[in-house]
């Protein structure tokens, strides 16, 4: 499974959790929700650091990959666009 699925798994299932909890004990529930995700934070940050490490790594990789190389075909098609107009 990619990193960054597993991590936002787990982000997800945290907030969850503690929503459930403290609606299930009657807090408010905007009070709640916020109260979830900052929970849902801290409690990823403080206990999942090699997963994030792993999500940084992964989007380092991927915004390092050289852009697509253009082919021949569409350079020609642009240069023939440009002598229409």
């Amino acid at each position: 499974m990619r990193p960054w699925i597993k991590y936002s798994l787990i982000r997800l299932s945290i907030f969850v959790v503690v929503l459930a909890v403290l609606l299930v004990i009657g807090m408010n529930p905007f009070l709640a929700a916020l109260v979830a995700a900052v929970a849902g934070f801290a409690l990823s940050y403080i206990f999942f650091r090699k997963i994030r490490d792993e999500v940084a790594a992964e989007l380092a990789a991927r915004g390092t990959k050289p852009l697509a190389v253009r082919n021949v075909d569409t350079d020609a098609e642009d240069e023939a666009l440009d002598r229409l107009d």
